[in-house]
């Protein structure tokens, strides 16, 4: 918390979709694999093994993390467990500005792919993610409408519809025109 009781830092929801064409030592990965997902070094996520796909496996597995304010990325480590220990198969780095853009709505699902970098930073297999940030309630809902869950708002309160209305339309916000300003 800062000094006036707000919470310092965001919860983000990384799903770990699968990955494609994984080698290890040039070979294509038999099985074991899995992600580990981390906004710092002490606050990470990790999915479960998979152990059918091979170098082309598949997760589908929600990880959630405390991001605070001042992170930058998340990385994203791909291993494989071997009869030698657990080795790492590739990394790539989720930038926080994919996911939390000037123009994009907090709560908004980005589904996003990113090249494994080996040891070596050379190219190994692609990780695909989906990922939002999710705001805190007292953000965006007036305090009488907050969900007990703690994000989100009650069905009773609508947030506000952005644009214009167009048209003579019965309903505002049918026929409602959305922009992005442009400067030059």
């Amino acid at each position: 918390m800062d000094k006036q009781g707000h919470k310092a830092s965001r919860t983000v929801e990384v799903t770990v979709l699968s990955a494609e064409n994984l080698r290890l030592d040039r070979k294509s990965v038999k099985k074991n694999t899995y992600v580990i997902a981390r906004a710092s070094p002490l606050n990470s996520g990790s999915t479960k093994t998979d152990f059918e796909g091979g170098s082309n496996p598949s997760w589908n597995e929600k990880l959630t993390l405390d991001l605070p304010f001042q992170t930058r990325f998340i990385s994203l480590e791909v291993k494989c467990k071997t009869s030698s220990g657990d080795r790492v198969i590739g990394t790539a780095s989720l930038p926080i500005s994919d996911i939390l853009e000037d123009y994009t709505p907090e709560n908004h699902l980005h589904f996003l792919s990113y090249r494994l970098r080996d040891s070596r930073g050379g190219r190994n297999g692609v990780i695909n993610v989906s990922a939002r940030v999710k705001m805190p309630v007292d953000s965006v809902c007036p305090s009488a409408t907050k969900n007990p869950s703690g994000y989100g708002c009650s069905s009773s309160w609508q947030q506000p519809a952005l644009g214009v209305p167009v048209g003579h339309q019965q309903n505002y916000y049918s026929g409602v025109v959305t922009g992005v300003p442009v400067w030059s």
